[in-house]
């Protein structure tokens, strides 16, 4: 198999098992993720719609920063999606210590 090859993405989730306490940090990362992506998905909207009334009533200096709002949730949403990476690269550093 090449080195190019396309990874299968069947059963994403962090891996848990080398943890004493696995259940609990299993539901802290969960819900730390959740409430994230829930308040920058509620960004993403606000931001949206807050740059579209702007834009066209005229006050460009508003959808500037709604522009810049949008951007910041957008990666905001990017940076919280690789957490889940990041937490399954650390407890794999942890467990081999």
């Amino acid at each position: 198999m090449s080195a190019f090859a396309p990874i299968m993405f069947g059963d994403v989730g962090p891996n848990f098992h080398p943890v004493v306490s696995s259940s609990d940090l299993r539901q802290i990362v969960g819900a730390l993720l959740t409430y994230g992506l829930l308040i920058a998905v509620l960004m993403l909207v606000a931001c949206g719609a807050t740059w579209a009334l702007a834009s066209a009533h005229g006050s460009w200096h508003t959808a500037a920063k709604a522009k810049t709002g949008l951007i910041v949730a957008l990666l905001g949403a990017a940076l919280l999606g690789s957490a889940l990476a990041w937490a399954n690269w650390l407890l794999d550093v942890g467990a081999s210590l």
